[in-house]
């Protein structure tokens, strides 16, 4: 039987108990909202389930049962560890985002924005397909560095040359970082969530693929069905005009810019 202190010391509660329970909550559901919506969710199921059975025999003594789930507990984690790698770089991605470090980088002006509108614009109207990445908090050298480096001022004549029908930098997407093109021709990294729609095409892939990974800003503009879109976060909205385009933008850069501005003053 328990003695009276230890029954004591079973209920009682301290300070680091109630913090212990709140970083486990805060850490699962933060881990639930990074892989909703991806192919790991099964998986992360079917290893909750094997944990559970493991508790099981452990709890009940099943030796045989306790061996076996224990082998399969180690295949399954390095099986997991294989096949879903672009989730779990998307997932070590976000958590590794330093918003304190942002307010003191250069991530755009109004006037950057004004001429990836205009060019989106213009884009839309002539049917020229394009792809543009516009950089935020996380950089994202290993993409850079697939195109062909450039240094140069964002404008609209200056995006509308790059994207030139079977021209050499047509291909692939510019990188914009700041004020700057730093980049061109640049291959992304096609989305792997089965739950896309089928009938978008490479760019639009492509699109959702790096806004997964990356907190940046990307702009599409199909060829075919001249609609402006614009992916964030792995999701992409299609169907904007160029006055929605310039909207949404101003949305996801303004805190940037409230940030940078409070840091200065």
């Amino acid at each position: 039987m328990w003695e009276r202190g230890s029954i004591v010391d079973f209920l009682s509660i301290r300070a680091t108990d109630i913090l212990d329970v709140f970083l486990v909550y805060f850490l699962t559901y933060k881990l639930f909202l990074l892989i909703k919506g991806t192919r790991a969710i099964p998986m992360v199921v079917g290893l909750l389930l094997i944990v559970l059975v493991s508790l099981l025999a452990e709890l009940l003594k099943l030796d045989a049962l306790r061996y076996i789930v224990g082998h399969a507990r180690t295949v399954f984690l390095i099986a997991f560890v294989i096949l879903f790698q672009p989730e779990l770089r998307r997932v070590l991605t976000r958590m590794g985002e330093n918003r304190i470090l942002a307010r003191y980088l250069d991530i755009g002006s109004p006037g950057v924005l004004d001429e990836v509108a205009a060019a989106a614009r213009r884009f839309a109207t002539e049917g020229t397909g394009a792809l543009m990445v516009l950089e935020r908090d996380i950089g994202f050298k290993s993409i850079v560095e697939s195109g062909i480096p450039m240094s140069a001022r964002v404008s609209v004549d200056l995006l509308a040359t790059i994207f030139v029908p079977n021209s050499p930098l047509h291909d692939g997407a510019v990188i914009i970082r700041g004020n700057q093109i730093v980049a061109a021709a640049c291959i992304l990294p096609l989305t792997q969530n089965a739950m896309i729609d089928r009938s978008l095409g490479t760019r639009h892939r492509a699109a959702i693929g790096v806004s997964e990974e990356t907190d940046a800003v990307v702009i599409v503009v199909s060829e075919e069905s001249r609609r402006i879109s614009v992916a964030f976060r792995g999701t992409l909205d299609a169907g904007l005009s160029p006055e929605q385009l310039r909207q949404r933008l101003a949305d996801y850069f303004e805190s940037s810019w409230r940030s940078r501005e409070a840091a200065v003053s």
